[in-house]
């Protein structure tokens, strides 16, 4: 796909001056964001495979998507989805770059992610994240992802807490 200005989902973004872009993981402005996340994760969880266990195919249209948040010719928020099965969509790399955190393009990625699958078909979201990613558990919540595990129990004790949301149809 062609790169495109956010358009109606985008916050105000696009005034904001970021522009969004689908791309590819091999793309190398995808880059600095793949390599921070990785660190993320290792910084985290220590040493672990999530960022080889998807070939870059699966984020390949017709049935995946990369995208790509530029802001100064950098690359400063992404994410990407899979297909999990003929009506899910799994999201995955959602990743903000830590001076541009808590500015809504966590959230603006999300949504775009949703209505990007929404307009392939997909009708729900699938997606997991780590215990000790309290940022990434507080923006599923907020963004009206149902917990698929016990909320009140150890969080500590999973692997991976898994989320899903239905999608409203395409328009």
């Amino acid at each position: 796909m062609n790169a495109f200005l956010m358009t109606a989902a985008d916050d105000g973004l696009a005034g904001r001056g970021f522009e969004i872009r689908y791309s590819s993981p091999l793309d190398p402005i995808a880059a600095p964001m793949l390599r921070e996340l990785d660190e993320e994760y290792l910084a985290r969880y220590g040493p672990n495979e999530e960022m080889r266990r998807h070939p870059a195919a699966e984020f390949a249209a017709p049935d995946g998507a990369f995208l790509l948040v530029l802001g100064g010719g950098l690359t400063v928020a992404g994410g990407a989805f899979r297909r999990l099965d003929a009506s899910t969509a799994e999201l995955k790399r959602v990743w903000t770059h830590r001076p541009y955190r808590r500015t809504g393009l966590a959230s603006a990625v999300l949504r775009e992610l949703e209505a990007e699958a929404a307009r392939r078909g997909y009708r729900r979201v699938y997606l997991t994240t780590g215990p000790r990613q309290p940022e990434a558990l507080a923006l599923y919540r907020a963004a009206g992802y149902r917990a698929l595990f016990d909320p009140a129990a150890d969080l500590t004790t999973h692997d991976d807490l898994a989320f899903d949301k239905p999608l409203a149809a395409a328009r």
